[in-house]
């Protein structure tokens, strides 16, 4: 008998551990998917107390990125225009700045643009001579200039070298220049 309750004990306890399996299963998952859930709102915290600061620095973002456009507007040719256009006005602008300056143009190109970042880069060379003051002041007068008309190459030679040039006179210099000015991409 004691035979028989041992094992009416043994197969009860048995079965109890198999009712209680899926429940500790059940426990054992949600107690995962628990840990997993701390660990994605500990990862997700930083980025939501960012969007949280955006969002209150709405108006702040909002006027810095009008402030950005306005910029934009002064210092860009606008894709309205077309790129010959803007290239021939920047090449008009640079001529007058250099004659302006004392410095004679021999020649002067727009080239074709070239596509950079969501802008055309439109070059301009230009060949001039002059004296070395005349060239220090085009210069001076090309960083006030917007749309802004950027300085990317020149090169400066002595006509007839250095060796012709009385010591008391400036040497004739003949200039090379590169310009380009950008314009917006539609």
């Amino acid at each position: 008998m004691q035979n028989h309750k041992t094992r009416e004990v043994a197969a009860l306890a048995v079965v109890i551990a198999l009712l209680l399996a899926p429940l500790a299963a059940g426990g054992f998952y949600v107690f995962q998917k628990h840990q997993w859930a701390q660990a994605r709102l500990a990862e997700l915290e930083p980025r939501y107390a960012r969007l949280l600061g955006l969002t209150e620095q709405r108006a702040d973002i909002t006027a810095v990125l009008a402030q950005a456009k306005d910029a934009r507007a002064r210092y860009v040719y606008p894709a309205s225009q077309d790129a010959t256009v803007a290239g021939n006005a920047a090449q008009q602008r640079v001529r007058e700045i250099l004659s302006t300056a004392g410095l004679q143009i021999s020649s002067s190109q727009v080239l074709p643009p070239k596509a950079v970042k969501g802008y055309e880069r439109i070059p301009i060379t230009v060949r001039a001579e002059g004296e070395w003051l005349a060239i220090q002041s085009a210069l001076a007068v090309f960083s006030t200039q917007l749309p802004l008309i950027v300085v990317d190459e020149f090169e400066v030679q002595v006509l007839g070298g250095l060796g012709n040039t009385p010591p008391k006179f400036q040497p004739k210099l003949a200039v090379s220049f590169g310009f380009s000015v950008l314009r917006e991409q539609k």
